[in-house]
This record gives structure tokens, C-alpha cells and sequence, in this order.
């Protein structure tokens, strides 16, 4: 029998989830971000360069929504794209050394305002909510992450 007292997952992740986005925003703005530039931004961290629609699929947007902010993120100099010398039809985006230092500075103040929130945990206890939020999170997204074509 399920235990009544407890909320339903959704119902106490919806929540957290809120206010850790109303939290980075602040963050992002004066970092110059945009949700989606911050996703682009981190969704180049596990390889150097992405095709765009491999892009898109890793970071969960649909494949023409992230052209605009593509377009403002190579204009800021942030990324770069270019032909795929093996099939010129698609572009190869790659974060710049600016872009990396835009996304490392904005990921370092949003980790030390998580940090801030994981203080009302004990050590060890911090230390297996993320790791089961990890899991859990790695199962949910396992169908829709694939590796990059580069």
C-alpha cells in the first residue's frame, strides 16, 4: 500500500524544479542567457562539436527553435558553426573560449546557489540525493540522449 502521507513524485519535483529555474534566472540574465543559450551552452560540454540537430535532440529542444539562438550566440561569438566538410547540407557547432568562460562563470554561481540549498542537508545525505537524482534522471532521459554525430 502506498504511503499516504507522501506527495506524489510530481507533485514534489514540480515545485523544486520551479524554484531552482527562478533562481538561475537572475543568474543567466547577468550572464547575458537565455534558458535555451544556457542549455546550447552546457549541451556542448560532453563533445566538442555537434551537429545542429544532434545539438538539439541532446539538450531536449526541437531542431528549428534553436536556430534563433544559435544565430545570437555565434553572433555574440559565444559558439561557432560551420560546414560539416564530410556533408556541407549540415553545420558543426563548436563553443568558443569566450562561450566556455560565459558558461563555466554562469554554471559556478548557479552550483554555489545549489550548494546553498543542499546546506539544509546532512553531507551524506546530499551526497545520495544526487546520486539518486542522477539515476533518476538518467533513466528518464536515456531514449532521448544519443551521441553526437561528428
Amino acid at each position: 500500500m502506498p504511503d499516504p502521507d507522501r506527495p506524489d513524485l510530481a507533485a514534489m519535483v514540480v515545485p523544486l524544479g520551479r524554484a531552482l529555474v527562478a533562481a538561475e534566472l537572475p543568474v543567466l540574465e547577468r550572464n547575458g542567457l537565455t534558458m535555451w543559450a544556457y542549455g546550447v551552452l552546457l549541451g556542448l560540454e560532453p563533445e566538442p562539436v555537434y551537429t545542429q540537430a544532434a545539438l538539439a535532440k541532446a539538450i531536449g529542444a526541437d531542431k528549428t527553435r534553436i536556430i534563433g539562438v544559435l544565430d545570437d550566440l555565434q553572433r555574440r561569438g559565444l559558439i561557432e558553426r560551420a560546414p560539416d566538410p564530410t556533408d556541407r547540407r549540415v553545420n558543426l557547432v563548436s563553443l568558443t573560449a569566450e562561450g566556455k568562460a560565459v558558461r563555466d562563470r554562469a554554471q559556478r554561481e548557479i552550483r554555489a546557489q545549489e550548494d546553498e540549498m543542499l546546506a539544509a542537508l546532512p553531507r551524506a545525505d546530499r551526497q545520495v540525493f544526487l546520486r539518486t537524482l542522477r539515476t533518476l534522471w538518467s533513466n528518464a532521459t536515456a531514449e532521448t540522449r544519443e551521441p553526437p554525430r561528428v
